[in-house]
């Protein structure tokens, strides 16, 4: 079917307006949100899940109790073996401040000191001078945590 001056039937070329540029902007639009928000997850919880990490790593070392100190002279008193949970407090120490250094790398050297501990623990080595020395850094880093 075709008007009277042979076009077809329809809106003229010249009078729909462009959606090209509404396109454009609708599409820069969720670029630029995705962006932001894509940045904004990135940086957000990630240092604050080693925190939590480092503090609960610091946490299980507290947990594990008193570890002997065999290196004075005169403390011939060497323990055995420690109970399955002090072996178990240790380990879950280590990975947790593991994890930490893994994600913030400021907690490198909480990491390094508790698997020195956990090293001595489970060699039951307790009069090891640097698994003690170990320990007493642990401990003041945990303290500043």
């Amino acid at each position: 079917m075709r008007t009277m001056d042979g076009q077809p039937p329809g809106p003229q070329a010249g009078n729909t307006p462009s959606r090209r540029p509404l396109v454009l902007a609708a599409l820069a639009g969720f670029a630029l949100g995705g962006g932001v928000f894509g940045l904004l997850w990135a940086l957000s919880g990630v240092h604050a899940g080693a925190l939590e990490d480092a503090r609960a790593a610091c946490g299980a070392l507290d947990r594990v109790g008193s570890i002997p100190d065999t290196t004075r002279s005169g403390s011939g008193r060497s323990p055995t073996a420690l109970s399955a949970g002090q072996l178990h407090r240790m380990t879950a120490a280590r990975e947790l401040s593991a994890a930490a250094a893994e994600v913030d790398p400021a907690y490198q050297s909480l990491a390094d000191h508790i698997d020195g501990v956990s090293r001595m623990v489970f060699s039951l080595h307790f009069n090891d001078l640097s698994g003690q020395r170990h320990l007493v850094q642990a401990e003041q880093l945990c303290a500043r945590l």
